[in-house]
């Protein structure tokens, strides 16, 4: 059966309240006509994982300034002023996460590991509520793994069986989020036929894509 479907048949599978892990750092890697088409609808009370939250009225900024989003876990949010009024208006729950941490935590639910222990954030408030525990002689706190119900990703190409490469640093926490969640839906630049990509090349294995989508215009 083709993975091939539309970015409008992408985003009805999304129902509000779903937990989304979206890729990108800044506008760089992320799915920006996935993220356009699901602003389109009427879902709402999202949980987004990602980096961070877009720019003004771009990327993930548009369902932010749609107040769509009811709570973001990530890293870098400041670049966006409308995260940080939406957060201090009481609007938007947010979530800050080391980078690595984001990282690994991500990494760690794609692979069935109950969570780790970071020395990273110990004694700050990034670490009130979490478990501490002292390893010789160096504090850690520990992470859970994080899983979601969606990753919309980002990649260059893909065959029509979803092997999938990316494009330089592009490439980001796609690879990672295409582990880490019930339904994976990449958008993709091309898409070429099967056998055309080498293998050596290929980063994320078609059995972790379930739908692709082909960048409008390519």
């Amino acid at each position: 059966m083709s993975k091939l479907i539309t970015c409008k048949e992408a985003v009805k599978k999304v129902k509000s309240g779903s937990r989304i892990m979206v890729g990108g750092f800044g506008l760089v890697g992320s799915p920006l006509e996935l993220i356009a088409a699901l602003a389109k609808t009427e879902v709402k009370d999202l949980e987004i994982i990602s980096n961070n939250l877009g720019e003004p009225g771009k990327g993930l900024g548009v369902l932010v300034r749609q107040k769509k989003v009811k709570k973001a876990i990530g890293s870098y949010f400041t670049s966006n002023p409308e995260v940080v009024k939406a957060y201090q208006d009481k609007e938007l729950e947010v979530e800050l996460l080391p980078q690595g941490t984001m990282s690994e935590a991500i990494r760690a639910g794609g692979a069935g590991i109950g969570g780790f222990y970071t020395p990273v954030s110990v004694g700050t408030k990034i670490a009130e509520n979490k478990e501490e525990r002292t390893l010789n002689g160096k504090k850690y706190v520990f992470q859970e793994p994080m899983k979601a119900d969606f990753a919309f990703i980002k990649a260059k190409s893909a065959d029509r069986l979803g092997n999938l490469i990316y494009n330089k640093s592009a490439r980001n926490f796609n690879p990672m989020m295409a582990t880490a969640a019930d339904v994976v839906i990449a958008e993709v630049d091309e898409l070429v036929e099967t056998g055309q990509l080498s293998p050596e090349e290929i980063v994320t294995p078609h059995l972790y894509v379930d739908y692709i989508v082909v960048k409008e215009g390519n």
